[in-house]
């Protein structure tokens, strides 16, 4: 799988994350290091302690993160998921954690994909 077929899977944002990085290889390389991002296991250990502040960094900096690499669904889905955070009392709609779970998970094995060729 090429870069280019990858974020095509992904939906994501290829060319504007071309335009922000200038070449595919600084595209890819931190794409991949995306898979050793920790935000997405933060925020699933943060809301099962109840720390929902801590649950809101997490979600936010999934958020930032996907928006930089061009990871749209991704983007979306975790911006949805940060706005349910922000008054960092609580998560009342959990299907908002499992929007995110799908996505980052398909997101993640997509990048595996490339990462092994």
């Amino acid at each position: 799988m090429t870069l280019r077929e990858c974020y095509a899977q992904l939906e994501g944002d290829y060319e504007g994350t071309l335009g922000r990085l200038c070449s595919e290889k600084l595209v890819e390389k931190f794409a991949l290091k995306f898979l050793a991002d920790d935000s997405y296991e933060l925020l699933e250990e943060s809301l099962e302690a109840g720390n929902y502040s801590e649950a809101f960094r997490a979600a936010h900096t999934l958020k930032g993160v996907s928006l930089n690499l061009g990871f749209t669904k991704l983007n979306r889905v975790s911006d949805e998921l940060t706005e349910a955070l922000r008054d960092c009392s609580g998560l009342e709609d959990m299907q908002l954690l499992e929007n995110v779970k799908k996505e980052y998970q398909r997101t993640i094995e997509l990048l595996q994909e490339l990462q092994n060729g």
